[in-house]
């Protein structure tokens, strides 16, 4: 037989085209049964193990007998992609000894893919060496079977193999075209696009506290591969910070005031876009001071009274608060909110109340009311003083002197000098009176009986009880009657007979109080 393995060979890669289109439209509708979705991100390498159906179409020459068909072969092929769409693939292609005859090996080249949503098509155009054998079914029982031969062998479209045979027992030559379709199923490793690399950010919550307050930061990561396991590991240059998984914790209890930085770290593995960092910031506060107000009620008191003293004391941080009070006049009682004022013994007037607060951290707040202690109202002035008439003087007895004071008048007048000692800054006014007889006598030389009986009183009480002259005053009167009349005046009183003439006393002759001698 003369091999000649390049005759029609543009009959030859016609054929395989055309049996390539249709094989790749089958390896199109197959692989949708078996295959896996590959998405938009295909893979960087494919396994594919299956069952092979060889279709022979060809005959020796000059003997004219047929290859027939292999129907039980398997193949297994390793594919590795450049980019998403070319690779290059290696098939080994086993089919035993069919009816007839058999065929198998190894072939390479390159592989184009075109992923879609639920399946990929692909062609591939391979070279190869084949080893083929037969055929052998039809030879007659003389003859020797053909034996297994080498040869090159091209392979286009979905599984195309055109293997070229050396020369047989049998002699002469054959031009054979080939049909292998196949199915099973593909595996696929890595991706051609590498996965997002990890990314994670963190947040704090609140962002500002008070020492003491605590703080979550929660950690989001992004792109982690759901069958791996991601670790995270936290630190802070503040507080303490304690937390194995996304979310963490920091006591701020040990934190002096000022910005803090948080920083987490998530982990899948050592490789570039495995890993990834976040960072945040919190800050801690210094204890804000207490606030508080200070008010009274009521805010006017009269001597002695109470009022009561509120403090609205507030912190900030809802810190513990101690409250004191204190107050500029009065007494001031109270521990609480509230205390009590009492105005007692205070004199009236503005009295300022201090209320006080301070939290446990030593921070203290003040603020001050008042309260007015009204000033009693004057006491009514005292009656102003009157003068008061004493006792009279009665001068009717003494016919001979009846000017004299005589003893009867003495018990009066003692009276009124008791009256005048015990005030020692009162006056007396002194008013004598005369009869109508008396004020009607004539002559030249009538006497002046109503000041000769005043200024012989006063006499008695000066000479006799020791009255200081200047605080008794004397007056005549126009009473029809031998009298002095006596009235004591207090000072501030009016003088009750100021409207009477006064006496001049260097113009009447005091006559002593002396016994009249009895003639014999």
């Amino acid at each position: 037989m003369v091999y000649r393995p390049f005759r029609s060979l543009g009959r030859f890669v016609l054929a395989a085209c055309a049996v390539g289109l249709g094989a790749a439209s089958l390896g199109a509708q197959t692989p949708t049964t078996t295959a896996p979705v590959l998405g938009p991100n295909p893979s960087r390498f494919d396994v594919f193990t299956g069952y092979s159906y060889f279709g022979a179409h060809g005959q020796v020459k000059p003997a004219d007998i047929n290859y027939s068909s292999i129907n039980l072969g398997a193949i297994g092929s390793g594919a590795y992609y450049f980019n998403k769409y070319m690779g290059g693939e290696f098939i080994y292609t086993n089919h035993p000894s069919g009816v007839n005859d058999g065929y198998s090996g190894p072939s390479a080249g390159p592989i184009l893919r075109l992923p879609m949503e639920n399946f990929t098509l692909f062609a591939h155009g391979l070279v190869g060496a084949t080893r083929l054998g037969g055929p052998n079914s039809e030879v007659p029982a003389t003859l020797e079977h053909e034996p297994y031969t080498w040869g090159v062998g091209l392979t286009a479209g979905g599984a195309i193999t055109v293997p070229l045979p050396t020369p047989g027992v049998l002699g002469g030559r054959t031009n054979m075209d080939a049909i292998e379709l196949s199915t099973g199923i593909v595996t696929h490793f890595g991706h051609i696009i590498p996965p997002p690399p990890v990314t994670y950010s963190c947040a704090v919550a609140p962002a500002t506290v008070f020492p003491g307050d605590p703080i979550t930061v929660t950690g989001t990561a992004l792109n982690l591969d759901p069958k791996k396991t991601a670790t995270y590991t936290w630190t802070s240059d503040g507080g303490t910070i304690s937390g194995s998984s996304s979310t963490a914790n920091v006591d701020t209890k040990t934190a002096a005031p000022g910005t803090y930085t948080v920083k987490g770290h998530v982990s899948e593995g050592a490789k570039p876009g495995q890993m990834a960092d976040c960072s945040a910031q919190f800050t801690v506060k210094a204890f804000e001071p207490p606030t508080t107000g200070c008010s009274a009620n009521p805010s006017s008191v009269n001597p002695g009274d109470s009022a009561t003293i509120t403090a609205s004391g507030m912190s900030p941080q809802n810190r513990p608060l101690t409250y004191s009070y204190s107050a500029t006049a009065g007494s001031i009682s109270g521990t609480t909110g509230s205390a009590t004022l009492s105005t007692a013994g205070a004199a009236p007037g503005l009295i300022t109340v201090t209320c006080n607060v301070v939290d446990d951290k030593g921070q203290s707040a003040s603020a001050t009311t008042s309260v007015t202690v009204i000033a009693p109202p004057p006491p009514p002035p005292p009656p102003a003083p009157q003068a008061s008439s004493l006792c009279s003087v009665s001068f009717e007895r003494d016919k001979v002197r009846p000017t004299r004071v005589d003893n009867e008048a003495k018990a009066c007048l003692d009276d009124v000098a008791l009256s005048l000692q015990r005030t020692s800054d009162a006056k007396l006014a002194l008013v004598g009176n005369a009869d109508s007889k008396e004020t009607s006598m004539k002559g030249k030389h009538k006497p002046n009986f109503a000041a000769e009986r005043a200024v012989n009183t006063k006499d008695y009480l000066v000479t006799e009880k020791g009255i200081d002259p200047s605080r008794i005053m004397v007056y005549t009167g126009t009473d029809d009657a031998q009298t002095v009349t006596t009235s004591l005046i207090p000072a501030g009183a009016a003088n009750p007979v100021a409207s009477d003439p006064a006496v001049d006393e260097s113009a009447v002759k005091v006559i002593p109080r002396t016994p009249v001698k009895k003639h014999k």
